[in-house]
């Protein structure tokens, strides 16, 4: 069973829309441009709401990137105002706590800027773990590592002399 709806899945028919080919493709010929949010929302008086919403959101965004530091603001996400607080999501528990450290005057600041809010509701919402970078792939000429060997030599022992050393070495033995 699929998780996809058959509408979703690229070469599924459509009941409406252009015709596909067999492989799945459009018959008209170039793909479909992407097309912005509020496009999209504001076709029919049924996305409405949701419209209005995702404005909401988008503006109250715009009010914390201004009312808090960047290392916060670029952190949290608003969510929706429900019974006068509006939520808050920290990519993590350090981040959250500072948050409620910041809770008064930040409630103070969004009301001075006309949000109907009394509180906020901070919640967790871990973000997805970011790949670890990739591990250097410098590479050295044998020439540059033969120069760096022979400075190491030079210099008294030390922890720059011995990490010239290994740095030298290191590179000799890739070659």
């Amino acid at each position: 069973m699929s998780r996809f709806s058959p509408i979703s899945r690229p070469g599924a028919p459509r009941a409406t829309g252009a015709a596909r080919s067999p492989g799945g493709s459009r018959k008209s010929g170039a793909p479909r441009a992407p097309q912005l949010l509020t496009e999209v929302l504001s076709r029919t008086d049924a996305f409405a709401p949701l419209r209005a919403g995702v404005e909401q959101i988008a503006a109250i965004q715009r009010d914390l990137g201004a009312l808090l530091p960047d290392y916060l603001a670029t952190s949290i996400e608003p969510g929706f105002i429900k019974d006068g607080k509006l939520a808050l999501f920290a990519a993590h528990n350090a981040l959250a706590a500072r948050l409620r450290h910041l809770e008064p005057r930040l409630v103070a600041d969004l009301q001075a800027r006309g949000w109907p809010i009394d509180g906020v509701r901070i919640r967790v919402r871990p973000q997805a773990v970011k790949e670890p970078p990739q591990p250097k792939q410098a590479r050295m000429t044998p020439v540059g590592a033969a120069a760096l060997a022979t400075l190491s030599e030079t210099l008294p022992p030390s922890p720059l002399q011995e990490a010239l050393a290994k740095m030298a070495a290191r590179h000799l033995r890739r070659r």
